[in-house]
């Protein structure tokens, strides 16, 4: 099986150590504040880490293929206590990736923890398959 990954940040620079790698497609796109860049595509797979930006979640499900799968991590309220991200608008509130995929996806796993590693925070993790 041949596995094609496109890694998308608004920092080319953050991207610079992907390029070159077989398989893998650099994008360096402001998902925030651009149009959407992948409005006719689809995808068997979307990771996102550490990132939040509730604007994207339509378009995140949007371009999952049939089968595909959502695998979610972020910040969630409670991490303040341990650093960055304080604000709440970088913030998963409880349960809202819950919440994001109900009646969409089908959740394989979900988790609102507190974790030790990479560094103390608290999180939100989904692992959830499109219909």
């Amino acid at each position: 099986m041949s596995l094609r990954l496109e890694a998308v940040d608004r920092d080319s620079v953050a991207l610079r150590d992907l390029e070159g790698v077989a398989g893998v497609t650099v994008r360096a796109a402001d998902l925030e504040s651009a149009p959407w860049p992948y409005m006719d595509r689809r995808f068997d797979a979307i990771v996102v880490a550490n990132y939040l930006h509730r604007p994207l979640f339509p378009h995140l499900l949007a371009a999952l293929s049939t089968q595909g799968v959502l695998i979610y991590e972020t910040f969630a309220v409670g991490n303040e206590r341990y650093g960055r991200p304080r604000s709440p608008d970088f913030l998963l509130q409880a349960g809202e990736l819950l919440a994001l995929v109900r009646d969409r996806l089908r959740v394989v796993a979900y988790e609102d923890v507190y974790v030790d590693a990479p560094k103390p925070a608290m999180v939100q993790r989904i692992c959830a398959i499109a219909p």
